[in-house]
Parts: C-alpha cells; structure tokens; sequence
C-alpha cells in the first residue's frame, strides 16, 4: 500500500495528464476513429512506462529482486523508441506499422543485453552501467525523433501557427536526449510526465489547427484563406491559382473516392515544393490558391515550375495561373483576377492539346 502510494505521489500530475488526454479524445469529432485509437494505445504505453520506471527504481533503491529490474531496465530502454514510433504512427498522415519495426529491432537488443550486458548491466552493489552499445537506445530515440519532426514539417504549411507547435513536440524530444545525458538517470522518472505533457500540448494545438485546415488533404481551408489576406494583404506580393483537370471525369468513371485520392495527391505535391512563406488553401473541390508572402518574382517562377514538375510525375494533370505585384500597384481582388484568368488560359490550352472539348 506503501508502495502504491509513493507511485501515485511521484506520478499524479502525470495521471492527471493522461486523464484529460483520454477525456480530449472522447470529445473530440475531428479526428477518425484510427487516429484515436491509436492516441489511446499511446496513451496506455506511457503509463504502462511510468509503473516499469517507478518499480525499477524502487528495486534499486530497496536492493531486491535483481533479475527483475534487469527485465524492467531492459523494458524502460525499449518503450522509449517505441512510444516515439506510436507518436508517429498517431500523429503522422499514411504512416504504416512497420515504423515500429526499428523500435521492435532494439527491444530484441535491449532483452539480449539481460544476458549480455551489451546494452547496460547491473553490478553486484546494484549501479546501473553501459556496456559496448550503452547509447543506442539513444540513437534510436534520436532517429526516430528527428525523423518524426521532418516529416511533421513536410507536412505542414509551413505557416508560424503550425511550425511553433512542431519546434515545441521538438524541443520535448530534445529533451529526452540531452537531460539523460546532463542531468543522469533521475530525468527517467520525469520522462513519462515531460512526453504526456508535449503530447497534450501539441495535440490541443492540433485539434485549434483543425478548425483552420481542409479535412481532406490537408490544407488550410477557405476561413483560413479570407483571415490571411485581410490580415497579411501587405505582405503579399504573389498569387497563385490551380485547378485540377479532368477531376470531373475521374469521379464519374471512378467514383469520388478516386477524385478524393487526385485531389489529395496534387494537395501533396504543392506542400512538398512550398516553402513557409507560401501559404497554401484549397478554396473549392478540385480550387486551390497560393498565398505567396515577401516572395520576389524568381522565386515566384521557381515554385510555378517546381509544382508542374512535381505533378507531372502523377497521373494527374494541373492548370496554373499568377500574378506578381511588383509595384504594389495591384489590389488583392485584381491579383486574383489576373492570376484567375491565366490559370483558365492554361486550362483552355490543356483542353486544346488533349483534343477535348468543353
């Protein structure tokens, strides 16, 4: 009862955490049903941590049962790759299982090492040591954490509301590398409150996200459109204007869902050739618009061409129209206009070369 007492006491604010996380999940209607349950999983395994993180230091500081901390060090070592490939699986669009097959290869390492000492041991007056491959778990976190971050950005807008959030989950997982290192291994009995806390964080600024983003692909919606120009209508010197071609044909022959799968996979493209100061919405179905801030005309005609090279390694095809305001002479409804009538133009010629009449 002591035992369970001192848990809850080292642990409450990590309960807590965990409480209005579950609590957030019920309530939320935004994310899908996959998406959440996985959040739950996630959820499960930092607590399951907390309890193998307080027994193996409570063994060691009672002196006992040594061959289960050794089992317990060899599971703390391991969940922490593991709930970062979960966060990643969670967090992170068209991410399969095998993401965690890394984590999985290092669980193997960590259990081998009960036997070996390859990873850490535990002499006889009960320290806790690093053998040969003592850092790896380290590595392993790092990767996986450097790699979630990347493709959190890549995914991104790459607008202020959505990078702040990402260096935040970045700076928590920077943590977990650097204080282990600085600060020993009492940062362990911190961890599993310091990952809630990120997690909690990152997930109520992602859910705000929401409310601005296109459930399908994505990208920011047309709310979010109408609030950029008439806050940043200053700092903006280019529009963009696509139209997907054909969208029409492919729901009618394939079914929406096909045309739900083009729309998302030119969504992708634009995202994966935008920089952060090019903001991109989908405003229509198949009608997207980018918002081009303090963006001069080469690098205007840099992304135009980078968006026609990178869908045209689709088999979706695109129209494209701008208008650059060079002189600030131009008011936003006149830019658009302009970027209007060439993205048409160039749909008129696609229709012209593929023989197709509209």
């Amino acid at each position: 009862m002591d035992v369970l007492k001192e848990y809850i006491l080292q642990n409450w604010a990590l309960i807590l955490v965990l409480m209005a996380f579950a609590i957030m999940l019920i309530i939320t209607v935004f994310l899908n049903k996959s998406t959440i349950k996985r959040m739950y999983v996630l959820i499960g395994v930092v607590f399951v941590l907390s309890l193998v993180v307080f027994f193996e230091f409570h063994l060691g500081e009672v002196d006992k049962l040594p061959d289960l901390r050794n089992v317990l060090t060899a599971i703390r070592y391991s969940a922490t790759p593991i709930i970062i490939a979960l966060i990643m699986y969670a967090l992170v669009k068209r991410t399969h299982w095998y993401i965690l097959v890394p984590a999985i290869v290092l669980a193997i390492i960590n259990i081998i090492s009960i036997f070996t000492g390859i990873v850490f041991s535990i002499d006889s007056d009960g320290t806790l040591k690093r053998g040969v491959l003592g850092y790896l778990p380290y590595i392993g976190v790092g990767g996986y954490s450097i790699f979630l971050i990347y493709i959190l950005f890549k995914q991104s807008n790459k607008t202020a509301s959505e990078i702040l959030p990402i260096a935040f989950l970045a700076f928590a997982l920077l943590t977990g590398l650097i204080f282990p290192l600085t600060i020993g291994k009492e940062y362990s009995k911190i961890f599993c409150t310091t990952i809630a806390i990120a997690l909690f964080v990152y997930y109520v600024f992602m859910i705000l996200q929401l409310t601005k983003k296109d459930a399908l692909t994505g990208l920011l919606n047309r709310q979010a459109y109408y609030a950029s120009i008439k806050n940043n209508y200053k700092e903006i010197t280019a529009i963009i204007s696509i139209d997907m071609n054909g969208l029409k044909v492919i729901n009618d022959t394939y079914g929406h869902l096909a045309g739900d799968e083009a729309i998302t996979t030119v969504a992708n493209c634009f995202l994966e050739v935008s920089k952060s100061k090019q903001s991109i919405y989908r405003i229509g179905g198949d009608e997207f618009i980018i918002v081009c801030k303090k963006t001069n005309e080469e690098e205007l005609n840099e992304l135009t061409k980078k968006i026609r090279e990178r869908v045209a390694l689709t088999k979706y095809s695109i129209s494209i129209g701008y208008c650059y305001n060079d002189s600030q002479t131009k008011d936003l409804e006149e830019m658009v206009k302009i970027s209007d009538q060439m993205m048409y133009q160039d749909k008129a010629d696609y229709y012209a070369r593929k023989g197709i009449k509209k």
